[in-house]
Parts: C-alpha cells; sequence; structure tokens
C-alpha cells in the first residue's frame, strides 16, 4: 500500500480536517489544527504530505520520525499539530486496512467507556450554576468552567470573590460531589494564581488547570505548596521531551496533552505511559471536532491512567456547527450517565459526511481567539 493522494478542509466553526488516499482505496481523516492558526498549520500538512508521497502508511512509527527528525528544525505546536492529524489518518488508514478499531492495534482495551465532562460559562464566565445544573440533569457528572475574564498579574480580590462566588452557585446547585474543573487558562500569573488557587481549594474541586501559562510551569510549585487539589496543564506542550521536565519536577498530577497538537495517537501514547511512571493521572485535551475525539477515545481505551474526556458538544466556540455535525454515525459520542463508550468500527470509528465537509469547506472560517487588554490598554492573557 502506498499514499497517494491527500485533501484538507478548512471547515466551521475553527476545524481543519485531512483526507489522505491510498492507492488501495482506503482513506483515512484526520485533525490537525491550531485553534486560531488554522491556515498554517494546513501549510505544514502540505509541506509534511509532500514528504509522505509514495510512503507506505502502515509504517506509522517510520512515516512520524521522518516528519519529525528530517527538519533541522522541529517541534512547537504549528509543526506538531500537521503531525498529529496526519498521525491520526495513517492509524485511521492502518485500523480499516486491519478491520479493528485503533485501539486493538495497540494492545487491546483497559476500558470500555471513559467519563466525560461538558463546558459551562463561556469564555466570560457567567451563569454558571443554572449551567451545570442542566448538565447534570442531562447525564453529566462533571463540568469544567474558565475562572476569570483578565486578570493583572496583580489585580484585586474584588476578582478572586467572583470567582469564588461562581464555584460556589455550581457547588449549591449540583451537590457536594458533582465534578467541578475550574481552567484558570493561563490568564492568571503567579502572584494572582496562588491567592486564587488557595481562596477556592474549599469547594474540593476536580482539578484546577493550568494555573499558570506552561511557560512558567516551575511556579506550579508554589501553588502545590499552598493546595490539596489536583493541578492539571499540558495543552500547550507539545512532546515528549515538553512533558519530560514537567513530570520529573513532581508538581503535576494531571497531565493534558492534545491528540491534535501534541503529535497525534503515536506521541501521546508515549506521553501518557511516561506520566504513569510518575502516577500522574491523564484528561487529553480536545475542545475540538468529531476526528480528534474519536482518536482521544481510542487511546483512552489503552491508557492506564487516563480518567476522564473533554469534548465539545454544545461548547461556546461551537457556533453554527458542533460536535455531531460532520459525521454519519452521531451515535458513537452518546453519552449515558456521564461516560462515553469505546468507538469499535475499524479505525478511529467515525464515518466522516465527505460531501458535507467539502460543502462547508467551500468558506473557510477564518476564527481567532479574541484580543482582550486589561483597563490601562496592555494585552491581557486570553
Amino acid at each position: 500500500m502506498k499514499i497517494t493522494g491527500y485533501k484538507t478542509y478548512m471547515v466551521p466553526p475553527r476545524w481543519l480536517f485531512l483526507k489522505i488516499e491510498t492507492d488501495e482505496g482506503i482513506a483515512g481523516w484526520g485533525e490537525p489544527v491550531i485553534e486560531g492558526k488554522a491556515a498554517s498549520v494546513e501549510t505544514a500538512v502540505h509541506e509534511f504530505m509532500d514528504q509522505l508521497l509514495g510512503d507506505d502508511p502502515s509504517a506509522i512509527e517510520g512515516c512520524w520520525s521522518k516528519m519529525y527528525r528530517s527538519s533541522f528544525y522541529r517541534g512547537g505546536p504549528i509543526l506538531m499539530s500537521a503531525i498529529a492529524g496526519i498521525d491520526q489518518a495513517l492509524w485511521d488508514i492502518k485500523g480499516k486496512t486491519m478491520g479493528q478499531p485503533v485501539f486493538q492495534l495497540l494492545g487491546g482495551a483497559v476500558r470500555n467507556k471513559i467519563k466525560v465532562y461538558s463546558w459551562v460559562g463561556g469564555d466570560r464566565p457567567h451563569d454558571v450554576g443554572a449551567a451545570a445544573l442542566e448538565r447534570k440533569n442531562s447525564g453529566f457528572k462533571a463540568i469544567k468552567m474558565n475562572a476569570t475574564e483578565e486578570m493583572q498579574i496583580i489585580d484585586s480580590y474584588e476578582k478572586i470573590d467572583e470567582v469564588v462566588h461562581r464555584i460556589e452557585a455550581v457547588r449549591d446547585a449540583c451537590g457536594p460531589y458533582f465534578g467541578i474543573a475550574v481552567d484558570f487558562h493561563g490568564r492568571i500569573h503567579k502572584p494572582m494564581a496562588k491567592v486564587l488557587a488557595k481562596a477556592i481549594a474549599r469547594f474540593n474541586l476536580l482539578f484546577i488547570e493550568e494555573p499558570v501559562l506552561s511557560e512558567n510551569n516551575k511556579a506550579l510549585s508554589a501553588i502545590t505548596q499552598l493546595v490539596e487539589t489536583p493541578i492539571a496543564t499540558g495543552e500547550r506542550m507539545f512532546s515528549r521531551w515538553d512533558f519530560k521536565n514537567i513530570l520529573e519536577s513532581n508538581n503535576v498530577d494531571i497531565i493534558q496533552p492534545d491528540l491534535s497538537h501534541a503529535g497525534g495517537i503515536t506521541e501521546c501514547k508515549k506521553i501518557a505511559n511516561m506520566a504513569e511512571a510518575y502516577d500522574v493521572a491523564v484528561a487529553f485535551h480536545c475542545p475540538l471536532g468529531p476526528i480528534a475525539l474519536a482518536a482521544c477515545l481510542q487511546l483512552d481505551a489503552v491508557v492506564q491512567n487516563a480518567f476522564i474526556q473533554e469534548q465539545s458538544l454544545g461548547i461556546h466556540y461551537n457556533d453554527g456547527n458542533d460536535l455531531m455535525d460532520y459525521i454519519k454515525n452521531p451515535e458513537i459520542f452518546e453519552y449515558e450517565d456521564g461516560y462515553v463508550k469505546i468507538p469499535q468500527l475499524p479505525g478511529l470509528g467515525v464515518i466522516v459526511d465527505e460531501e458535507l465537509v467539502i460543502e462547508k469547506s467551500k468558506i473557510p472560517h477564518n476564527w481567532h481567539n479574541p484580543v482582550w487588554r486589561h483597563e490601562d490598554g496592555s494585552i491581557a492573557e486570553w
């Protein structure tokens, strides 16, 4: 079997899909994208795929190594996201060729379903108590919410109190054992992150996510000394070498590599296995589309230390198109009692509605995250 061609499709709300074709008529799908930089990743995909034309798609490790190691400059969000989507598509081809779901080719499942959580509150968190109760009543056992809007490196305690009140509203609405994850989103710098983490610790949170930017990971030690709340990070880390240092630091409880950003299934399995050796949990990052989620679920099936899966159904970014729209078998993402089953069809398990993908890609999206400013006019972290 040889790779004979490929196509990329930029589709709303903010996704990029890749189809890899072979001389035996078996095609695979991947989702290579960095939110807000889809066009940049698309260019990188084209550069990598031109190198792979004529290669054997079943030699996934070899293809991965060729993409990563044949360039003098490597790593980072754009290149690793391009590799990630290509890797997903190669696994999809291999699974379809073998007539097996990808998880069977990775050693077989340790679980048949995994817990999922739902987003509430949007970028500027509001009405989270009512939204969380709605999610609970629809069967979810956990939600995630952004903590704050803009926050200066040193800021008002009024903003701290606002966060406390929002989390309190969720806890009051949903009860003492409902899972609440709070995403600091890298918006908060170390001085205020310490204050906020301590202020919300009493709510017995599922985890605090990205309390500081990943480039400031050394600052996590100042937070872990203050609270017992599990600390999560990793969506802006892109390879096993990025994760090596944070695992060795003993300052993280949960890592969150993204299968569309951190080198795909091949690399993220290695990252997850590294984390297991440090007794660190895994919660794969995935506020993206159906191909990315399917890839995550295939890996969730074989990763012992995976415990919960992010998914984007109804997320505030999905304006106009949502998670189920581009696939013909949306039933694979049906959530029951807070869990989703591992897809069982060959490959990644999703049947892409190619006609709709082609139609929607005729007007490519141009999604970019908002540019926020503090009251003094300086740029705020989004």
